[in-house]
């Protein structure tokens, strides 16, 4: 099937459309790295600070850590990352979002509990490779995906696809949409 415009189209559309996702991407990474420090700072802080409250649970820091900077994510990935997306239902938008937060909680405290229990890796840098690089590595990929197709989803009431994806997948201007989804 020849396609409309020929290959310098093609091309166009396709960098229209990774723009638009990179942008995404971008701003993702930028909330998770501010979230990822609240995590992995209160985690420390709960288990070895100063005789750490937590001390002798692991697994209950992690949970505590992770969701002050669920919190946080949320914000963030709202009104900035996914403002042009986010569903008008607030509270709706936010059980799904606390929802996906949890698997990928879930995620992190599983990494955990398997080096700490099963493996009896012990040690602070131990337990924060594997709640805090693999299990927050993990659970950041199934994050932005779960975001993308479940939480934050409608742009406006009755909306139900991306524009601008949507714009850029048809080879529709995108200029205008990128260079106000940079502030």
């Amino acid at each position: 099937m020849p396609v409309s415009g020929g290959p310098s189209r093609l091309l166009e559309r396709a960098r229209a459309l990774l723009g638009v996702l990179g942008r995404e991407l971008v701003k993702f990474g930028t909330v998770g790295a501010v979230c990822f420090v609240i995590d992995v700072g209160l985690f420390n802080l709960l288990r070895w600070g100063d005789a750490g409250p937590l001390a002798d649970r692991p697994i209950t820091a992690k949970v505590v850590s992770a969701s002050a900077a669920t919190l946080v994510a949320w914000a963030g990935n709202r009104w900035w990352t996914f403002r042009r997306r986010r569903h008008p239902a607030l509270l709706r938008e936010l059980v799904l979002f606390i929802a996906m937060n949890g698997v990928a909680m879930l995620i992190a405290v599983l990494c955990l509990g398997v080096s700490h229990y099963v493996l009896g890796l012990r040690s602070p840098l131990a337990d924060n490779i594997a709640a805090n690089v693999v299990g927050v590595g993990l659970g950041t990929a199934f994050r932005f995906v779960a975001y993308r197709l479940w939480v934050f989803r409608g742009t406006a009431p009755g909306a139900g696809e991306d524009a601008e994806l949507a714009a850029a997948a048809a080879g529709g201007p995108v200029v205008a949409e990128a260079v106000a989804d940079v502030r």
